[in-house]
């Protein structure tokens, strides 16, 4: 009688994983975010400027005038400055803001009793302790 060859065990079914739970977060569910094609990258969730039951408000600005949109004041206006600033967003905001402040510059350096560079730099880099020296040095940089 030929021997008979066992048989390799079968294989078990791997199930999916079970899906990510939707926890409600303070302003509504928070959706696990979506990895698939056609991703959009770089986009500012609506979260992030949205006042607790209320309308979005979105405190952004650009030049040439460099007023908030969101209430009309200098740019960044109090409400922005407001927002608590620990190390680990100062390091996110630098890049950010460098950018913005050289645009800034540019914009409100020429107008007629408009600020002078190093008022620009305070006034945009706001989150930093800087003396009038660093300001002055960091201006130059960014003209």
């Amino acid at each position: 009688m030929p021997e008979d060859k066992p048989k390799p065990a079968p294989k078990p079914k791997s199930d999916p994983p079970p899906p990510r739970p939707v926890v409600p977060g303070p302003i509504g569910p928070l959706v696990p975010p979506y990895r698939g094609p056609g991703r959009v990258t770089n986009v500012v969730p609506a979260s992030r400027w949205r006042t607790r039951g209320g309308p979005p408000v979105a405190h952004t600005a650009t030049g040439p005038s460099w007023r908030c949109d969101a209430c009309g004041r200098d740019w960044p206006c109090p409400t922005l400055r407001a927002i608590p600033t620990d190390a680990a967003r100062r390091a996110t905001l630098i890049p950010e803001f460098s950018r913005i402040t050289r645009r800034a510059i540019r914009d409100l350096r020429g107008r007629p009793g408009g600020p002078d560079p190093v008022a620009i730099v305070r006034r945009f880099l706001w989150f930093l302790p800087l003396t009038d020296e660093e300001a002055r040095a960091i201006a130059l940089r960014l003209r």
